[in-house]
């Protein structure tokens, strides 16, 4: 049914993009034809253009209502979560860093790394030979 009402959609999108380009606009446009000893006047041309216009215009809203419509009740029964390929979670890394890690020598930087979890920031420079930033 969704594949039917699909194609009939998609020749109502045709019909209607020709039926708009043949309408003649303010510059001339792809238009009819001048010709008044026709089987229809440029008059009577416009008319049905219009109308024809309105209708498959029409035709193409209800058609994308009802289409939406048939996809939501399709997808319904799909709603289950797959849960075969889930992986589990890695322990969670300890808050804080402890306690005993050395600082390097050389290195102002690494007691901020190693303690940046601690509660309490150092007080002073535990390295005497290493000036802090002032």
């Amino acid at each position: 049914m969704f594949t039917f009402l699909l194609i009939v959609q998609t020749l109502v999108a045709a019909a209607l993009v020709t039926v708009i380009l043949m309408q003649r606009s303010e510059g001339g446009g792809l238009g009819v034809g001048g010709s008044t000893s026709g089987l229809m006047t440029a008059r009577g041309a416009a008319d049905f253009l219009t109308r024809a216009t309105a209708i498959l215009a029409t035709l193409f809203v209800l058609l994308s209502i009802v289409l939406a419509g048939l996809a939501a009740v399709g997808r319904s029964g799909a709603s289950d979560i797959d849960t075969s390929l889930a992986r589990e979670a890695a322990p969670a890394a300890p808050a804080t860093a402890p306690a005993d890690v050395p600082l390097a020598t050389g290195d102002p930087l690494a007691g901020v790394a190693a303690q940046a979890g601690n509660a309490q920031a150092p007080q002073s420079n535990t390295q005497g030979d290493v000036p802090l930033a002032e």
